[in-house]
């Protein structure tokens, strides 16, 4: 029996359409949300991006500042721009579009964001609180995959969770959230022997490395939930994932698709981070 989708569309479409009746309650008070998004150079995928991230913002009604600068641009000019986001009141979250050209320092840039600003939840200051279990921003794509287990009635309590990938954006906040609601968790990576038994332990599989088929159908536990995180073009322009979708439907309880999966909670839940943003901002009580 085939796995049933986890339709991520439909989950951030839920979730946008509670922001936005959010922010229209936010703007009867004089609170307009705002989020300033940088983007350096012409990467086709980090246009794409941003161009969904605007058009997001536009649907919801939260303002959207883009500041497009050349590939040429030097660290202080960038650094610059951040401070000046960091001290504009218009502005509640910053997010620096990534990767970064070369003789760009990432590391120096994400920690100047204001840690009240950093939405994107890559600062130190939010991956500090989530180690420690403090409230905070969460980083995007790992809180939209937990956002979409919650959707399909998926508890990770007492259940064995895999994460594959250990990269500071997905997968080490991701397997810090599974902690947090009792999953029992391993990571996994290219240096980790027998992939394909620690895989078929697995009740919560998410993958998340960027190599397409990683994950073949002969992986994957029968009745697992598999959420794939990874973005993959193949040479003949398709879009996939790191699973091989179609062999793992067959064995899988529970599947996310590529695209239409992680992708659109990923903006889904930076808009959410904005909201929180702007409320903390004006000194409103929030849950985190």
């Amino acid at each position: 029996m085939a796995a049933q989708l986890i339709d991520g569309k439909k989950v951030a479409a839920d979730i946008r359409e509670g922001l936005k009746k959010e922010i229209n309650e936010l703007k009867s008070k004089g609170i307009n949300p705002g989020l300033a998004v940088v983007l350096i150079g012409e990467n086709p995928a980090s246009k794409k991006y941003v161009s969904s991230k605007e058009k997001a913002c536009e649907e919801i009604g939260i303002k959207s500042l883009t500041h497009k600068l050349p590939e040429s641009t030097t660290q202080a000019e960038l650094i610059k721009l951040i401070d000046n986001l960091n001290s504009d009141s218009n502005v509640h979250g910053i997010l620096v579009q990534l990767p970064l050209p070369k003789h760009l320092n990432e590391k120096e840039v994400m920690n100047r964001i204001s840690p009240a600003k950093d939405v994107d939840g890559f600062g130190p200051d939010a991956l500090g609180k989530l180690v420690l279990d403090e409230p905070g921003f969460v980083a995007c794509t790992p809180h939209g995959a937990m956002k979409m287990l919650e959707a399909y009635g998926i508890d990770p309590k007492g259940k064995h969770a895999v994460i594959v990938g250990r990269s500071v954006i997905v997968g080490k906040p991701l397997a810090l959230l599974l902690l947090r609601k009792h999953a029992t968790v391993t990571i996994c990576h290219s240096r980790t022997p027998n992939l394909k038994e620690e895989c078929l332990r697995a009740n919560i599989l998410c993958v998340a490395v960027g190599r397409a088929k990683t994950i073949t159908g002969d992986m994957v536990k029968e009745g697992a939930a598999v959420i794939d995180i990874g973005i993959n073009v193949t040479p003949e322009g398709k879009i996939v994932g790191d699973v091989d979708f179609d062999a793992a439907k067959e064995r899988a309880g529970y599947i996310t698709p590529v695209p239409g999966g992680a992708g659109p909670m990923t903006i889904a839940m930076l808009m959410y981070n904005t909201v929180l943003a702007a409320k903390m901002a004006a000194g409103m009580k929030v849950e985190i």
